[in-house]
């Protein structure tokens, strides 16, 4: 694995998730597509979440605690019940980007870690250090996706009555 290359990766996805979030107006922060779908303020809670309590701990576990159990995380629970659509977005942000920060701090001061150790997951398997970290960068890309959606369907609205097929398939 290369190591350097997924933590620049996590270094620089959050610059480009800070990046898709410049410019976002209160009302478009919060707007949702539908019932069932995450607004972009709710996506970079969630990141802000994730940072604190999943990825880092669960590496960390598998790295320096193995035998310890995980523990529960509820990423959608916490969206819906901690007002992930309340706040001011900026505020969100800048969390999430202090958090990452710190996250970065911690993996540049491992020491030689070794990514082929596991530790049982809760869902019944073990899962080895190298593939958590991997995930945890790939994550990052998959809520990047959704921001580009989010802003995607956000501007479709606001061109109405007006068609975006000329500018290609989305």
């Amino acid at each position: 694995m290369n190591f350097a290359y997924l933590t620049s990766q996590l270094e620089h996805n959050a610059l480009s998730i800070g990046q898709m979030i410049y410019g976002v107006t209160a009302e478009q922060a919060r707007w949702r597509p539908g019932a069932e779908s995450w607004s972009l303020l709710e996506v970079v809670n969630h990141l802000y979440d994730e940072e604190r309590f999943d990825f880092r701990d669960r590496l960390d576990i598998i790295l320096h605690r193995s035998e310890q159990a995980w523990p529960p995380i509820d990423p959608q629970g916490w969206v819906a019940g901690r007002q992930g659509r309340e706040g001011d977005l900026q505020t969100s942000l800048q969390n999430f980007l202090d958090e990452r920060r710190r996250s970065l701090e911690w993996l540049h001061n491992l020491a030689a870690p070794d990514w082929e150790l596991t530790s049982q997951a809760p869902w019944g398997k073990s899962m080895r250090a190298g593939d958590m970290f991997a995930a945890w960068a790939a994550h990052d890309l998959l809520h990047l996706r959704q921001l580009v959606e989010l802003k995607w369907a956000y501007m479709t609205r606001q061109a109405r009555p007006y068609q975006v097929r000329y500018a290609g398939e989305w």
